[in-house]
């Protein structure tokens, strides 16, 4: 029984310690500074296993034809996404090197990502990365379904046709 009112004890310790450390400013939030190995592995591990859970629902059928790509390619160019991510033939803007965590290359990760994992990505972003909702954006469910058949095609996408096909894109206003 003591063995067990130690380890209370203990409990309670290491959580009045954390709260000190958390809540009294000690843990550095700028963006400048990197995130302890142990809150990066957490951070990381929460949102893939959210992802994993949420992202259930089925792409339509047209998912991946060339006219869903070109359509999002035009909303990617729209929703701003090369500002943060490049895109075939665009670098992304120089501010983006200064979010952290860094947004990912997406012609790098694309493969990773299931279409519903994508789906779900675009529509409610991800806290506290700096990726935002493209639903609370205003974005259709269609015009980011669009945007997720085009980042699966985006490792193969010419810089050419990217520039082809949002020739004359404007930015969305909301």
């Amino acid at each position: 029984m003591r063995f067990l009112a130690a380890i209370g004890a203990l409990a309670i310790l290491i959580g009045i310690g954390a709260a000190a450390f958390f809540f009294g400013g000690y843990y550095n939030v700028a963006g400048t500074t990197a995130d302890p190995a142990p809150v990066t592995w957490a951070l990381t591990r929460v949102r893939v296993a959210s992802i994993n859970r949420h992202a259930n629902d089925s792409p339509p059928a047209s998912f991946g034809d060339a006219a869903m790509v070109e359509a999002g390619a035009k909303a990617y160019a729209a929703f701003g996404c090369a500002t943060c991510h490049g895109a075939p033939g665009v670098m992304w803007l120089k501010l983006s090197e200064g979010m952290h965590p860094y947004p990912p290359d997406l012609k790098k990760v694309a493969a990773d990502l299931s279409p519903a994992q994508l789906f779900w990505i675009v529509k409610n972003g991800i806290n506290m990365t700096g990726m935002p909702s493209f639903a609370e954006a205003g974005a259709t469910d269609n015009e980011i379904w669009s945007i997720a058949a085009f980042v699966k095609k985006l490792p193969s996408v010419s810089d050419a046709d990217y520039k082809s096909w949002t020739a004359g894109v404007e930015p969305k206003q909301h």
